[in-house]
């Protein structure tokens, strides 16, 4: 009895010790000036009115963009380097200098930014008036949707043109180039949102993906642009790019090409030994026939790839 006693005194004296140490924690949550819906939305419809350009008539040519029309525009970095990437997959030379180009590519942007609608299907939230003095405080009454309807959209208007720099003849144009990307929520009797979009993948419920509205077969588009920036792609393989040899005059060494070339046997008439009694002489026209039939020289950058090594073998064990 005096043990159980002592144990219980002791339970208790310990949980009064650390009551103090019980504690709780908080965690700060923080939002960006602009939230993340509105910034997809631009950058959304960006991608696709800029994708919508065909510059294939630019391919093959050195060319300068000039972006001092675009100095005022929503998301100018974005734009810039989206319509730079899009030059250099269709084709282009890009030039970081104005005098370095033969061609000169002009863009300004007429619309950049978003648009948003609302539609409710209940009551909406109002104040009631003050009755004093029965009422010190005005009295608010939430809203009571039945449905619920918020509609964004992303604009993006576009014009692009180029011409001849050192004449200033007109090349090119593009056209007025007009897109527009989409969100849409919806809430039904107070559940929701249910979102949709092209910044969507599918239907979402609050966040959550419910699948998709399509086949996959069928998400593709029907008419895809010239070239599509949202699938990676390799154009010119870098390894190519990294062994091609340097000519003499970028070296500014002459006999580089020498140092790399294994000289041909000198033709001329070959003698055969009295040994050799089975074999006709070769005269000097046949030895120079059979010496045209052979390359001349050859390159270390022509030469057969080595075998790859033999990998390394582990025992199981």
């Amino acid at each position: 009895m005096f043990r159980l006693c002592f144990q219980l005194a002791f339970g208790a004296a310990a949980a009064a010790g650390l009551m103090p140490l019980v504690g709780c924690g908080t965690t700060r949550s923080t939002d960006t000036s602009r939230t993340a819906t509105e910034q997809l939305l631009i950058s959304d419809a960006i991608d696709r009115a800029v994708q919508s350009v065909n510059v294939q008539s630019l391919a093959g040519q050195t060319v300068f963009l000039d972006d001092s029309r675009l100095g005022d525009v929503v998301d100018r970095n974005y734009l810039v380097s989206t319509l730079r990437q899009h030059l250099l997959a269709s084709g282009c030379l890009l030039r970081d200098q104005k005098d370095q180009a033969d061609f000169v590519v002009e863009a300004r942007a007429g619309a950049v930014g978003t648009d948003r609608n609302d539609l409710l299907f209940g009551v909406p939230s109002m104040n009631v008036p003050q009755i004093l003095p029965l009422q010190p405080a005005p009295a608010a009454i939430p809203e009571i949707p039945i449905a619920k309807r918020k509609d964004q959209r992303g604009i993006a208007k576009l014009a692009v043109f180029a011409y001849h720099r050192e004449t200033g003849t007109p090349v090119w144009q593009s056209g007025l180039v007009h897109q527009e990307s989409s969100s849409n929520d919806v809430w039904i009797l107070g559940a929701g949102p249910f979102q949709r979009g092209t910044i969507h993948s599918g239907t979402q419920f609050a966040g959550k993906s419910l699948g998709s509205d399509e086949p996959e077969e069928e998400q593709i588009p029907k008419r895809l642009p010239p070239v599509d920036l949202a699938r990676e792609s390799t154009f010119t393989p870098p390894q190519r790019l990294a062994q091609q040899p340097q000519s003499p005059a970028d070296t500014g060494q002459g006999a580089v090409q020498a140092t790399h070339e294994i000289p041909a046997p000198a033709v001329g008439p070959v003698s055969v030994s009295p040994m050799d009694s089975g074999h006709e002489k070769l005269s000097a026209a046949d030895a120079a026939t059979s010496a045209d039939r052979q390359p001349a020289t050859r390159s270390i950058y022509t030469s057969p790839v080595p075998a790859p090594l033999p990998q390394p073998r582990f025992d199981p064990r």
